[in-house]
């Protein structure tokens, strides 16, 4: 297999999630400057958010099945725990019967008091990037919170006078990230593997490592190359 050829892999994977993080961070900029400019409140908020990712949520072709905003808990006045957050009419999350999913706002439980309460500040998608200040990639993962399907979560984290706000970020079906990107993974080997930060599996050319399955990164030495990728990303390639 021609370096070239792996050459190529990583660029059309580099390409595919930096599409997603330019929606993402334009997303951010918006939000910040909104907020410097603005005096924040939920319905505030939530215009500008549904403003900003509807168009490309509702895009022929577009990627991305959920995006918006997570208010950093106490930042939003008058909703102290807050998701700004859409579903892309390809988000079968919540739909039963017959009826075909349509682009709509996610409804999330923000009353602490409830026992359905989710204190979404645990949650990788969030804990990582308000620590690292960074980009992150979450996933694949089963998302109860907005898909209840093997996901890919993108998150980057938005700030105010040196202070983190929230973040901005998207949802991706693992099985269209798959369609997307395993033939520039096949074409880099016979058992290559793109990997997240944590080891987990994003898509293989090989079916013994199944999504989501987890390749300890002390054993990432022993695969004949590791070719890395942006974003914390990595492809294995076994010759």
């Amino acid at each position: 297999m021609s370096v070239s050829t792996r050459t190529d892999a990583v660029d059309i994977i580099d390409t595919t999630f930096e599409n997603v993080f330019a929606l993402i961070d334009g997303w951010r900029e918006s939000v910040e400057h909104f907020v410097s400019a603005h005096e924040v409140d939920v319905a505030g908020i939530d215009a500008l958010v549904e403003t900003l990712v509807v168009p490309d949520l509702t895009r022929d072709g577009a990627l991305i099945i959920g995006a918006g905003f997570v208010a950093q808990p106490g930042f939003i006045p008058d909703a102290p725990w807050h998701l700004a957050w859409w579903l892309g009419h390809a988000n079968t999350f919540g739909v039963t019967g017959p009826a075909a999913p349509a682009l709509r706002r996610l409804i999330a439980v923000e009353d602490e008091q409830s026992e359905s309460f989710r204190d979404y500040t645990t949650l990788e998608w969030w804990r990582v990037p308000s620590t690292t200040h960074e980009r992150h990639i979450t996933g694949p993962y089963v998302d109860y919170l907005c898909t209840d399907d093997y996901t890919l979560t993108s998150t980057t984290p938005a700030f105010h006078d040196g202070a983190m706000i929230g973040v901005v970020g998207a949802d991706i079906y693992v099985n269209d990230i798959e369609r997307t990107l395993l033939p520039a993974v096949r074409g880099a080997g016979r058992r290559a593997a793109l990997v997240n930060a944590s080891g987990r599996v994003v898509v293989a050319s090989d079916s013994s490592r199944p999504t989501g399955s987890l390749i300890r990164r002390a054993s990432w030495a022993q695969h004949d190359r590791v070719v890395p990728c942006a974003n914390g990303l990595a492809l294995l390639i076994d010759d």
